[in-house]
């Protein structure tokens, strides 16, 4: 496929034993200075290059990407007037060096100026190096952090301490850059004045009214800004600058799923007609459906009515019955003679599908066949048989569902459970398997509405905010680790009147191999009490070893079942009825509330403990007391961006969320819908991207590399 404002060449080349067309898209020219490796910048050695892939990327655009965290403004002043916690410039005469008497004592250069002394204290034993370079009696400019310690001022490891000839080198204003071991800050300020210069001014892609509205500058002179903060002002993510920037990203952002989504529309999938089958399936339910299962349901059939693919996604809190609507659909689908496919992430979560759905298919005289990578031989043999014929016109699975021998007689329907569970590549693999197969996807993972366009922007989205009748709700109690006995205590005797119980061990670090430490301190602790009753599962555990212990689990051989978070256990366990969560304070808000949506599944009253360290922060005591207040996922998600402001709202790195650069969906949220409105009205007046706003719109999708074909969050 050709973009305007691309240039391309073309041919003709074999794939496969089959001629096709190709076409090799090409940069506009104008943005070539920005996508060269950023070995090319001024300094970039072989020893700093690594460092700068790091902390930017490999390109010089990278490097212009990475935004300053603060900024310092050094002020001249003098020993006797110094300010504590200011930043300050001074030139002072140094006295003596005073060594230390002991490891472990810093060194320090006592220094005066005509109003009196500073120390300037070194740690890392860096002494002698100090003392040759910075004699008793030599003249330097130094500037640091003001602390107090005792009746002397003190600089501890001054930013600069150089000669007076050199005094200018220390700038007044400063931008602080994210640095790593070996790349200092001041480093990376110097490498990304060099790709500034490198920055062309480009045609103007952003719509004049909306510029002149919101007074920003051009992308040219706010990349300037950017990088030249004169205030801690101008440095935060609310400069008219920064929304200027963040809105570039979210516009090209918004553009590429726009597109995506026409193409999408635009390809034409078998028409499936709601039948009497999956009325009666309906009917023989042992509850009415809410009504957003009710306006779901009518949602997907529309889809599947209208002759178009459908790639919608249905988000809803655990037990929200995502399921039951999946399954209706499915039926609907059977009846017309085509075929459907459910995947799940694991095994264990496929074959609970399989015996959930399975008998009420055959009832209707459907049959389903059950997947798996652990499927051998002759059993393994006969299904696939049964799905090559259409004899089979349901399949339950895993990942083995989208491998080369699984070969479909008419797939017309591709359901996806916990979707962001599986890669862009893998739900491309399980769609091919049909020609213009329809798309479902389930997310138990409820999104701000606020964040819905950046990550399922591309897809139409249904909401179950509603909970089935009959759920009994999780009572959700807080209490400090110093109890920690008496929830022993009270668990002992749940579990002695036939409860099962999750045990969710503390985020200890960055290191999975620590919180599996973690986790196996406390099965040990929980082994002396309950004995053999007690499973451990986590992330480091083979697949097949993880499955074994969740089916023990499961079939109620295990009363108490020890987990990390890293380990997925999304599986129904009605009996389970005791959710204990240890530090929970380390997790976030809707981290919480799904490891809480894990209980509550049965007809017993069920609880969730929630185990804190005091003494809590603010934010952690209102996260804890807004879980205890609420079960509503959706108002849990908006609560958790709230709290949480930028970084990875929602722990959804994991999930498809965009890695925007320059834009934050918190700080920016209110960008991001007029975004999706601009892309919008881009596409309706000028489709083909040809007018002078078009072709600059394409320049800033390469700028940001989203484009229709990127690795944008996708249907797939």
């Amino acid at each position: 496929m050709v973009y305007p404002g691309r240039q391309a060449t073309s041919g003709w080349g074999c794939v496969l034993g089959a001629t096709i067309r190709y076409t090799v898209r090409m940069r506009p020219q104008a943005l070539f200075p920005l996508f060269g490796p950023i070995t090319t910048l001024k300094g970039v050695g072989d020893r700093v290059a690594p460092l700068l892939r790091k902390v930017a990327g490999p390109l010089v655009r990278d490097v212009l990407f990475v935004a300053p965290t603060s900024v310092v403004v050094r002020q001249a002043a003098q020993a006797a007037r110094l300010i504590e916690g200011a930043v300050q410039t001074l030139t002072l005469t140094v006295e003596s060096h005073q060594k230390p008497a002991r490891g472990g004592q810093p060194w320090k250069i006592r220094a005066f100026d005509e109003t009196g002394f500073v120390h300037l204290v070194f740690f890392k034993g860096v002494g002698a190096h100090l003392e040759q370079r910075n004699p008793v009696g030599s003249v330097r400019v130094v500037s640091g952090k003001v602390e107090r310690f005792g009746a002397v001022p003190q600089i501890v490891h001054p930013d600069y301490m150089i000669a007076v000839e050199r005094a200018d080198d220390i700038p007044a204003i400063e931008a602080i850059y994210p640095a790593t071991a070996g790349l200092p800050s001041r480093t990376i300020r110097r490498i990304v004045s060099h790709a500034l210069e490198r920055a062309p001014v480009l045609p103007e892609w952003q719509d004049a009214a909306w510029l002149a509205r919101e007074r920003w500058p051009s992308w040219r002179e706010a990349l300037t800004a950017l990088h030249a903060p004169t205030s801690e002002a101008e440095v935060s993510l609310l400069s008219p600058h920064r929304r200027r920037l963040a809105y570039d990203e979210l516009l090209a952002h918004q553009l590429a799923l726009a597109q995506r989504k026409l193409a999408q529309r635009a390809d034409p999938a078998p028409v499936i007609a709601t039948g009497a089958l999956a009325d009666r399936a309906q009917a023989g339910l042992p509850y009415r459906l809410t009504g957003a299962q009710a306006r779901t349901l009518a949602e997907i059939r529309g889809d599947l009515q209208s002759g178009r693919r459908m790639t919608r996604i249905v988000q809803g809190d655990v037990g929200a019955g995502k399921t039951v609507v999946a399954l209706l659909a499915m039926i609907d689908v059977a009846a017309s003679g085509r075929q459907s496919v459910l995947m799940a992430p694991t095994e264990i979560l496929a074959r609970q599908h399989f015996d959930t759905l399975a008998g009420r298919l055959a009832a209707l005289g459907i049959k389903t066949v059950l997947l798996t990578g652990r499927d051998k031989g002759g059993s393994r043999t006969e299904r696939l048989a049964d799905l090559a014929s259409g004899h089979a016109l349901v399949a339950i699975g895993t990942h083995a569902l989208f491998q080369d021998d699984v070969v479909f007689h008419d797939l017309a329907l591709t359901v996806i459970d916990e979707q962001h569970r599986f890669g862009v590549s893998e739900r491309r693999r399980l769609r091919g398997k049909g020609e213009a197969a329809h798309m479902l996807a389930l997310s138990a993972t409820p999104i701000p509405r606020t964040l819905e366009l950046t990550v399922f922007g591309d897809l139409d989205v249904s909401r179950l905010d509603e909970k089935p009748p009959g759920r009994t709700p999780v009572a959700t109690r807080v209490a400090p680790m110093p109890r920690l006995g008496d929830v022993i205590a009270r668990l002992r005797e749940a579990v002695a009147q036939g409860a099962q119980a999750f045990w969710i061990c503390p985020l200890v670090s960055e290191s999975e191999l620590l919180d599996v430490a973690a986790a196996e301190a406390r099965c040990a602790v929980l082994k002396t009490i309950f004995g053999d009753a007690v499973g451990l599962v986590h992330g480091r555990l083979p697949s097949a070893a993880k499955d074994e212990v969740m089916a023990h689990f499961v079939d109620g051989k295990l009363r108490v079942l020890v987990a990390t978070t890293v380990v997925e256990v999304g599986v129904d366990v009605p009996n389970a009825s005791i959710m204990i969560i240890e530090q929970a304070e380390r997790f976030g808000l809707a981290q919480l509330h799904q490891l809480r949506g894990r209980v509550g599944r049965g007809a017993a009253e069920s609880s969730c403990v929630l185990l804190y360290d005091p003494p809590l922060s603010q934010t952690a005591a209102w996260r804890l007391d807004i879980l205890r207040r609420t079960d509503d996922g959706f108002v849990i998600a908006e609560k958790d961006l709230e709290l949480r402001g930028g970084g990875d709202p929602l722990g959804l790195a994991q999930s498809g969320f965009p890695a925007y650069r320059l834009a934050d969906p918190a700080a920016h949220r209110d960008l991001i819908a007029v975004a999706a409105d601009d892309a919008r009205l881009i596409l309706a007046r000028d489709p083909t991207l040809s007018s002078p706003r078009g072709l600059a719109v394409t320049i800033l999708q390469e700028l940001f590399d989203w484009r229709p074909d990127s690795g944008v969050m996708e249907a797939g």
